[in-house]
């Protein structure tokens, strides 16, 4: 009997295609981006006023209605009705060094477009002792875009993610000296993911690609303490909780070979949490004018220890390549970021701040990838505040953020994922503005 000779390589590609994708659905959700305020995928871009003092002092400082989202206890301290609200432009770029790939290909690098973060708020004192308020801002919400001739295309090419949350506000002064806050988070996610099976061998030199798309609105919560200790320090605590998104949409397949005829929209089901955190800093007047803050975060990325996703509707082939059911471990690991700052009142119109951060990775060597490549980032910021009236704030912040230098090493997993490995080097300016009115 002859072998067929068209058979070998049908099997092995359906084999491989369920490596694939298993690979492709797990990390492409949850790392759109190399480069944002904070590490992971979390943004820190929800305030201009607290951006100047790299975000020390946000949980224990009540600078204006974006209180909402760094500690809601702070409504309390506001006296007047506010309107707030600006945004957060970041220039990112990812270096690329010394990159080994057993096919051919370019490694350009700055894969991350420049982005711009809006946030809005508004809050009103009900009385002396209650207070509400309602915010928008964006928690996580980044983009990864390599360049379509990047060497290590096939483990990493396209990555959009976006999460908007509103939240409405109460906030009560139990006494003098203590207050408590908090309200629901209406949250919308939604992800957009592309991604290239390595299948020109098969397809006369034509690649498959694969894109993911799916949304999902979910509900968690943000509640705060903030406690005078005295008349020159406050103290304050705030928890962010969890959300857990059940992402639909579909998965879609296009440009396969005809020996695996896997082109189609697959209806898909993509569970996701996106984990809790908890802020907590100190904010003192050391006189007058200088001020000082000191704070730091826990973030639960453990949260992410692995990602499933489940396609329906698959034909008896594309069961055979394992698209019914498919995921891989993220083994992300919790972490503590700390932040000091400080603000110095130059004359009655114009308050200057600096400030500087240090943010550990949450992805570890064995787990980073070309859509993950972060290391240990460090921050530097200036910032300040003008006040051209008495019912109008201007503030504005500029930061310099860096990470450590990495490197990533990723195997081929199936025969369509081609080694890769290089070096990366991330760094990015950001710089804020806001403009917050009393009336």
């Amino acid at each position: 009997m002859q072998l067929n000779s068209r058979a070998v390589p049908c099997l092995s590609a359906q084999r491989t295609c369920a490596a694939w994708i298993k690979f492709t659905s797990a990390m492409a959700l949850l790392s759109a981006s190399t480069i944002a305020g904070a590490n992971g995928i979390a943004l820190n871009e929800q305030s201009a006023s607290s951006a100047g003092t790299a975000y020390a002092g946000r949980s224990s400082s009540a600078l204006d209605a974006s209180t909402i989202y760094g500690n809601p206890a702070g409504l309390t301290k506001l006296q007047r009705s506010e309107i707030s609200g600006g945004a957060a432009i970041i220039s990112g770029s990812d270096d690329i060094s010394d990159a080994q790939s057993s096919v051919a290909g370019t490694n350009k690098g700055d894969s991350v477009p420049l982005a711009v973060v809006p946030f809005a708020y508004m809050s009103t004192p009900l009385d002396d002792r209650l207070s509400i308020g309602l915010g928008l801002y964006a928690p996580s919400g980044l983009i990864n875009d390599y360049e379509s001739s990047f060497q290590g295309r096939y483990h990493g090419s396209y990555s959009s993610t976006k999460e908007v949350t509103l939240q409405p506000t109460i906030a009560y002064r139990i006494n003098d000296y203590v207050s408590i806050g908090g309200g629901p988070t209406i949250n919308h996610f939604d992800a957009n993911l592309q991604n290239y099976l390595a299948t020109g061998a098969l397809n006369n030199g034509q690649d498959t690609r694969v894109t993911i798309k799916g949304d999902d609105t979910a509900i968690g919560y943000n509640v705060g303490l903030l406690v005078d200790v005295s008349d020159a320090t406050s103290w304050g605590i705030n928890y962010h909780s969890k959300v857990n998104y059940h992402l639909k949409g579909n998965t879609e397949v296009s440009g396969s070979p005809s020996v695996i005829p896997l082109d189609g929209k697959y209806p898909a089901k993509i569970d996701l949490t996106m984990p809790e955190s908890v802020d907590t800093s100190i904010t003192h007047h050391f006189n007058s004018r200088w001020t000082g803050y000191l704070g730091t975060t826990w973030k639960r990325w453990s949260r992410l220890e692995k990602f499933e996703a489940i396609n329906s509707d698959v034909s008896a082939l594309g069961q055979s390549a394992g698209l019914e059911r498919v995921g891989e471990p993220l083994n992300w690991h919790d972490t503590w970021s700390t932040a000091v700052g400080t603000s110095y009142q130059l004359t009655p119109q114009w308050l200057m701040r600096a400030g500087y951060a240090y943010d550990p990775s949450p992805v570890g060597n064995a787990d980073r990838s070309v859509r993950v490549p972060v290391g240990n980032r460090q921050v530097v910021t200036l910032g300040g505040a003008y006040l051209p009236t008495p019912d109008l704030t201007i503030d504005f912040a500029y930061g310099y953020l860096w990470d450590s230098k990495v490197s990533v090493k990723q195997s081929n997993n199936s025969g369509l994922q081609p080694e890769y490995s290089a070096n990366y080097e991330n760094s990015a300016n950001v710089f804020s503005v806001q403009a917050t009115y009393r009336y």
